[in-house]
């Protein structure tokens, strides 16, 4: 602590315990407990309280009050804990007979005060903190604060419950850890005593007929067996779960609804545990009993938690997919003709009649099969799924699902006709399926269904009854599967399947793109964005696009009335250019889309659209024309990035600007690798050269590279100055080696010496700078080279990197700004004083 905090402390704990004061702000508590939580972290003596007798007058006398705020008790409890979080300050505060005034017996637990959930929770805070050797445990137990604890795990308030589940498995932890000395390697051994009584009381509670209190024991347990128990308690587990193992199952053949949820957890956290990898038989078939008995939508977190296990029986991990799967098999085979095509499993874990009745129900058909549907796709994220996933007919399910959801198959079967009805227009499903579908294309064996596929994809794109979210969705899930067409097998009729799906694409992303409808519009835009992006090195898909009317349709869109769209259309034009424009083998396309129409077009939304969001658009595709090279030789690039930046510095969306110094710093990394002659790195000792020096410095002073970076040093938005700083000390590397940085001593008398010293001191003032001139203001010349090497050899860059990478609050938020705001706030210093933050 320093000495000007140790001095205003008495002041604030004079304020504090002072009923007459207004109450403080809960920010201002809480900023002041976190203060004493990274003192005494760093300092376990005893000297913060014996150093500052204040602290334990604050408790006294709050203690002494006969109606104390709850806020103010509640901040004592907390800053109790805090202190006596080491041995040696809980021995000089239990000398000073205050702990068993607040956490024991005689403390708030049995007052008025305690009614306030707010007090509760300081409590159990206050005991979590102290509880870091063994006096406090001791001291604990022997007051009575376990059964306190036990009580408030089924408060009213949710806060306090939270509180008091994490408290017990913090003693439960640490009452393991501070018995290491002793024996824990064997069944044979005794719990430690705090350990102990929870045992006990999850024991005495499983066995109670009280819901409540069995459904706060099982989540108390899952946090046990997901947080305490490692290879280091491998006894200690085994021997917890075999005293539990019989009412845990008895509560699943007892199908209790509200504990399934918890069961399937613990479960769950039980099955990571070291001590269950191998093939402990017991555990595992009451595991599979599990899957057996909980309800589809309850065994279904069990099920995915199972199939990410890297260590469970292959058994147990087989019936697991054969519960995520069963609702898609009910759906495929109740939606078959007979004999028509297999179904995904020959054989189910539960009976099919649960399922088939969740599906018939309106009210749960759809969130069972979204629930599903989450789950695989998750499984298709994992890298190494350790069971094969039987991809064939789970995408004909998915496909016959999105024909159920949009009335294009008509069941015969009674089940199939009702889950038909069930499942028409239900945006969720389409949604979820069209994720699954999408996962999917990553998959190999999946051609045979290709061409069915892209009849159910076309079918949803052409349909006026789409919805614009599910359209998108069809968007995304169709360029996938052209990408997974792009890699098969290049069979003369394969090609010929994959130009008539383009086609087909083609005519329906024509059709889309003049929608009434902007979400449309602009879906339709990222889309064929996607598969410019993919498929422009295929000839197939580029002959499709150059022949459609896309390239007019896009092109006009960048006038559209939505900026949203015109960002989106920036973006796809941008791209289509990469294809239509730049690329050698392009075809003419006529006189209107040709390169310089284009890159005028693009100019002209930066300079004078209205919305940020296009202008955002146009610098990014430019800086992607800057890094594939499209911009011409050296000398058109550098006229082209100094229109652009001449544009964007003007520009007020901060984040234009920002993207106008990433362009020059692709230009300065290019240009400074082709001038070195460098194939495959930016920087080459050839730079140090004289004659290489000027070059460089000629082509950014020529490009009014300078004026636009040092100007963003002083922007009023701090990623854009810190950006540009990022970019000035990069080209001071490549300019400078360490060693012969300019000393601003000697360029003082120099004829740039005066405007080098003045744009130090303008820049030293950052955003409080007004109007920066780049422009040769006050003897500065940013198109001067020489000038330039000057500047960037004698103005301290790096300070100016740190101050910029200085948090805001780096001054106003210390300890003694809240001290002093603190007692600025109950009057007891001049208002001249305060330093708010």
């Amino acid at each position: 602590m320093t000495r000007e905090c140790a001095a205003l402390l008495p002041g604030v704990c004079a304020a504090l315990a002072d009923p007459r004061q207004p109450g403080l702000d809960d920010t201002c508590l809480e900023k002041l407990l976190d203060w004493f939580r990274s003192l005494t972290w760093f300092d376990p003596t005893v000297e913060l309280v014996q150093d500052n007798p204040c602290l334990t007058e604050l408790i006294t006398s709050v203690l002494a009050l006969p109606d104390p705020s709850p806020s103010i008790l509640s901040f004592t409890l907390q800053l109790a804990g805090i202190l006596a979080s080491s041995e040696s300050r809980f021995q000089h505060l239990q000398q000073e007979k205050l702990l068993g005034r607040l956490f024991g017996r005689e403390g708030p637990r049995d007052g008025a005060a305690w009614e306030d959930a707010s007090v509760r929770s300081a409590w159990l805070k206050g005991v979590h903190s102290m509880l870091h050797h063994q006096p406090a445990l001791h001291f604990l137990c022997s007051t009575g604060g376990m059964d306190v604890i036990f009580t408030l795990q089924g408060d009213p308030s949710l806060f306090v419950a939270s509180a008091a589940s994490q408290l017990l498995v913090h003693i439960f932890t640490f009452s393991l850890e501070s018995e290491t000395s002793k024996a824990l390697s064997t069944k044979d051994c005794e719990w430690p005593v705090c350990a102990q009584l929870i045992v006990k009381h999850i024991q005495e509670t499983l066995q109670s007929c009280s819901a409540p209190h069995i459904e706060q024991s099982l989540k108390l347990l899952s946090s046990l067996f997901g947080s305490c128990f490692g290879s280091c308690y491998a006894a200690l587990t085994e021997v917890l779960w075999l005293d539990i193992a019989k009412q845990i199952e008895s509560f699943l053949l007892e199908e209790t609804v509200q504990a399934q949820p918890l069961l399937a957890n613990l479960l769950l956290n039980v099955a990571r545990s070291p001590v269950f990898c191998g093939t402990e038989d017991s555990f595992w078939a009451l595991v599979t009993s599990a899957l057996e008995h909980l309800t589809p939508v309850r065994a279904g977190p069990l099920a995915v938690g199972l199939l990410k296990l890297c260590k469970c029986p292959q058994d147990v991990r087989i019936q697991a997919l054969t519960v995520l799967l069963q609702p898609m098999d009910c759906i495929l085979r109740a939606a078959s003709q007979p004999l028509e095509c297999a179904g995904l499993l020959d054989e189910s874990v539960s009976d099919p009649g649960t399922v088939e009745s969740l599906l018939s129900s309106k009210t749960t058909c759809a969130g069972l099969l979204c629930q599903t549907l989450a789950y695989l796709e998750k499984l298709l994220s994992l890298k190494h799924l350790r069971v094969d996933l039987p991809c064939v007919p789970l995408l004909r399910s998915l496909m016959t699902i999105l024909q159920l959801c949009n009335g294009f198959l008509s069941p015969t079967s009674p089940l199939g006709s009702t889950i038909s009805r069930n499942l028409i227009n239900c945006f969720r499903v389409q949604k979820s399926a069209l994720d699954v579908l999408a996962a999917l294309s990553e998959k190999k064996d999946c051609h045979t269904l290709i061409g069915s596929l892209f009849d159910v994809l076309l079918a949803y794109l052409q349909s006026p009854n789409t919805s614009p979210t599910v359209l998108k969705k069809t968007f995304q899930a169709t360029s996938k599967w052209l990408v997974h067409l792009q890699g098969l097998s290049c069979s003369n009729s394969q090609w010929q399947q994959t130009e008539k799906i383009l086609e087909d694409v083609f005519v329906v992303l024509q059709k889309r793109l003049c929608s009434p409808c902007w979400e449309v519009r602009d879906s339709s835009l990222e889309f064929l964005t996607a598969m410019v992006k993919c498929l422009k090195d295929q000839k197939e898909f580029r002959q499709c696009l150059l022949s459609s009317e896309v390239l007019r349709l896009t092109e006009n869109l960048l006038e559209d009335p939505e900026s949203y769209v015109r960002a989106s259309a920036v973006t796809a034009v941008g791209h289509l250019a990469l294809v239509a424009c730049f690329a050698p083998e392009s075809p003419v396309i006529g006189t209107q889309y040709n390169k310089e129409s284009i890159v005028a077009k693009l100019q002209e939304i930066l300079s004078t659209d209205s919305e940020g969001f296009p202008r955002r658009a146009v610098i990014s595709i430019f800086t992607e024309w800057l890094r594939e090279g499209c911009t011409g030789q050296l000398e058109d690039t550098e006229q082209f990035v100094s229109r652009v930046i001449q544009t964007v510095e003007r520009d007020l969306d901060w984040e234009v600007r920002l993207g106008g110094l990433e362009l020059v710093e692709v230009f300065c990394s290019q240009t400074i690798c082709q001038l070195s002659q460098c194939p495959y790195a930016p920087v080459s000792s050839a730079v140090t050269g004289s004659t290489s020096q000027n070059e460089l410095l000629q082509v950014f002073c020529r490009a009014k590279l300078f004026g636009f970076l040092f100007g963003s040093l002083c922007d009023c938005d701090k990623p854009v100055g810190q950006r540009a700083c990022d970019v000035l000390v990069g080209l001071r590397g490549h300019f400078y080696p360490m060693s012969t940085l300019e000393n601003p001593q000697e360029i003082e008398d120099s004829p740039a010496g005066r405007g080098i010293a003045w744009l130090q001191r303008t820049l030293r003032q950052g955003s409080l700078a007004q109007s920066f001139p780049t422009d040769g203001g006050d003897g500065v010349d940013f198109q001067d080279p020489e000038s330039m090497m000057l500047a960037l050899g004698a103005i301290d860059l790096l300070e100016l990197h740190d101050e910029l990478n200085k948090s805001s609050d780096h001054v106003e938020e210390s300890p003694q700004s809240l001290l002093q705001d603190i007692l600025a706030s109950v009057g007891t210093i001049e208002d001249n004083e305060v330093d708010c933050y």
